[in-house]
């Protein structure tokens, strides 16, 4: 499973917020992050994190009431975030995204496309329609290559130094990141996938609904999983949005073309 990205004391707010800065490093203050599909889950994970580390984030989705909620709790964290419905296999949300993020924010440095789509379909892959196949390739790869595309020429402006490139469900993104890395590379851009194990998030217990329902009514099926996981637990979507704060920040300056795999030490192939 692959997904194209954190963590106070309440009782002293003032307190609280002195803590977190402590702890985390403002290794992107100043820096603007765009992060798809970012209301729930990995998303919304990603972009606290990005934020507790001093980006100004832009979160989306494609309702505007989660985007609503989610620029709430952001800033309810002394994150700096503004948001906007998008629904990234549109050409003209995409277009929307931007541009309200140049308007806004004055420029982009990162981009973390976590948007993906997986209709649900139960039967051999060969009996798969092509409206299934369009749908998977048209959201999980090409419009995130065309927001790639849209975004690259206003990360080149700003002289940017790391863009976290991340991908969320199709092997076909791999190979996008390691043939993106060495094209852009020679302006400052970087390009890296993170490809998460099983995450505690709504959209996974919703498409996996079968296999999670089993998990959670049958512990005897959630052990032997266990099993197979070094760290015996199952991934939360902060154990992502960490991964994707430290692609994003200089400290992997020399990271690029890169998949990395968050997964609780489970045997995994790409």
């Amino acid at each position: 499973m692959l997904k194209a990205v954190t963590r106070c004391l309440c009782s002293n707010p003032v307190a609280g917020r002195r803590m977190m800065s402590h702890h985390i490093p403002q290794n992107l203050s100043g820096k603007v992050a765009i992060v798809t599909a970012s209301t729930d889950g990995i998303g919304l994970a990603a972009a606290e994190a990005l934020g507790q580390r001093g980006a100004h984030v832009v979160v989306s989705s494609r309702c505007q009431a989660n985007v609503d909620k989610a620029v709430s709790l952001l800033r309810s964290k002394d994150i700096k975030v503004i948001g906007t419905t998008c629904n990234e296999g549109k050409s003209e949300d995409r277009d929307k995204l931007i541009n309200t993020t140049i308007e806004q924010c004055g420029g982009v440095d990162i981009l973390v496309s976590n948007a993906a789509v997986n209709p649900v379909f139960f039967g051999n892959i060969l009996e798969s329609t092509d409206e299934v196949w369009d749908k998977i390739l048209g959201v999980n790869v090409k419009a995130s290559f065309l927001l790639t595309k849209l975004v690259v020429p206003h990360m080149e402006k700003r002289g940017r130094r790391g863009l976290g490139r991340y991908s969320v469900s199709k092997t076909a993104l791999l190979g996008l990141t390691r043939a993106l890395a060495p094209d852009l590379a020679h302006s400052n851009i970087r390009i890296n996938c993170v490809a998460p194990g099983i995450i505690k998030t709504f959209l996974t217990a919703f498409i996996f609904r079968a296999f999670w329902k089993l998990l959670w009514e049958n512990e005897g099926v959630l052990e032997e999983f266990l099993k197979q996981t070094s760290i015996k637990r199952l991934g939360e979507p902060k154990d992502i949005g960490g991964v994707i704060a430290f692609l994003c920040s200089d400290e992997a300056s020399y990271i690029t073309g890169e998949t990395i795999t968050v997964t609780g030490g489970m045997n995994s192939r790409l």
